[in-house]
């Protein structure tokens, strides 16, 4: 990831920093200034860039504990499912142990009738009824005998009645029966497909778990590097301070060659601007005093074109703007990007006025107030 470049970035930065301390007669530059101001610009966006991973990562883990809580959800309804066709197994398992005692019974109570009936058959082959008495013995089986018995008219009618009976109990008890089986098979296989989503989506609960405790330990560490990076962010904008404050001393220190600069008459300097200068003075503007005052958008633009005017400084916008040093935009690439991003109205209005000879003050300097510098207060300026 991007942010943790910080580490190089506050190194090179102390460097700079510890040089100035070590070396007593070392005087604070404007490039340590605009070094200091790019370190400063650099951590707080690695710090939105952390954030908002942080930000992302919340949302994936909030994510992951709502799938967690559906996925337990889940789990509960096929775990009481399970229960429900156990007992619904179980009841099948009782009917169908019933229904193999009434078969049972059944085909004993047709295993009577057909002893009983056998009784008066003999009885009535006592009594001279020959053929009945040959077609049970020549029977090959009971179903046999039925058959034979159909076409003899004197067998008794009750007895064929319940033997009739019995059979088609005996039918359709096995019937039952044989239904029972299908249904608990198919209750069992019901049962079977529950215990194989169960087990996957316990498979799923373990991977959620696994992923939501990664996102918990990466959403940790990020914070840890936002912290991180707010105490250096907090170091260096301290640290930008003391610069700011040293190179108001040593301009306090020089005001008087400062001023010295700003009598020279500059009356008869005619500066003709070129195509380009409205639009890059603008940009100067907007990255040097955007959320200041518009009086203070106009001291800005007024200085720029008094350093053209000046003998001591460039005789261009742009050899001004981008003279070494001077302007904190430039060497930290802010006015660059200002240039690509675009130019609020505001800058480009007061950029225009003050090229058409809206000059608002005569300084040729302006830095953040501080209280060190006397001179013109605009806003949080002080021109000078």
């Amino acid at each position: 990831m991007r942010y943790i470049s910080w580490k190089r970035i506050f190194g090179a930065v102390l460097a700079v920093c510890l040089s100035f301390a070590t070396t007593s007669y070392a005087k604070t530059t404007q490039g340590d200034i605009d070094r200091a101001k790019d370190a400063i610009s650099d951590l707080k966006e690695q710090k939105e860039e952390a954030e908002s991973e942080a930000e992302s990562i919340t949302g994936r883990k909030e994510g992951l504990e709502a799938e967690l809580d559906s996925l337990n959800g889940r789990l509960g309804a096929i775990a009481s499912s399970i229960n429900e066709l156990e007992s619904q197994i179980t009841g099948k398992e009782a009917e169908i142990e019933a229904a193999a005692a009434a078969l049972t019974a059944a085909e004993e109570r047709s295993g009577r009738q057909y002893e009983d009936m056998k009784l008066r058959i003999q009885f009535m082959y006592e009594n001279g009824t020959t053929s009945l008495w040959q077609a049970l013995f020549a029977a090959e089986s009971f179903t046999d005998f039925l058959n034979r018995t159909e076409y003899i008219e004197s067998i008794n009618e009750y007895d064929r009645a319940k033997l009739e009976e019995y059979r088609q109990l005996a039918e359709e008890i096995a019937e039952n029966k044989k239904k029972l089986e299908e249904d608990r098979q198919a209750l069992v296989a019901m049962q079977e497909e529950k215990r194989a989503r169960q087990e996957e989506v316990n498979s799923l609960i373990s991977q959620t778990k696994n992923s939501l405790a990664a996102a918990e330990d990466e959403l940790a560490r990020v914070w840890s590097d936002v912290g991180e990076l707010d105490e250096k962010l907090k170091e260096m904008i301290a640290y930008e301070k003391e610069l700011e404050i040293r190179k108001a001393k040593e301009d306090a220190a020089r005001l008087a060659a400062i001023k010295e600069q700003e009598k020279e008459d500059t009356s008869g300097v005619v500066y003709v601007p070129q195509g380009s200068d409205e639009y890059l003075l603008g940009a100067i503007i907007q990255c040097e005093s955007d959320g200041e005052p518009y009086a203070g958008k106009l001291a800005v633009g007024s200085v720029i074109i008094n350093r053209v005017k000046s003998s001591y400084f460039p005789n261009t916008i742009s050899g001004v703007i981008y003279q070494g040093g001077q302007f904190s935009p430039v060497a930290s690439g802010r006015l660059a990007h200002r240039l690509q991003a675009g130019v609020n109205a505001a800058c480009l209005q007061a950029a225009r006025e003050v090229l058409d000879g809206n000059i608002t003050t005569s300084c040729l300097y302006f830095r953040t107030n501080n209280g060190i510098i006397q001179g013109t207060v605009i806003g949080n300026h002080v021109f000078y």
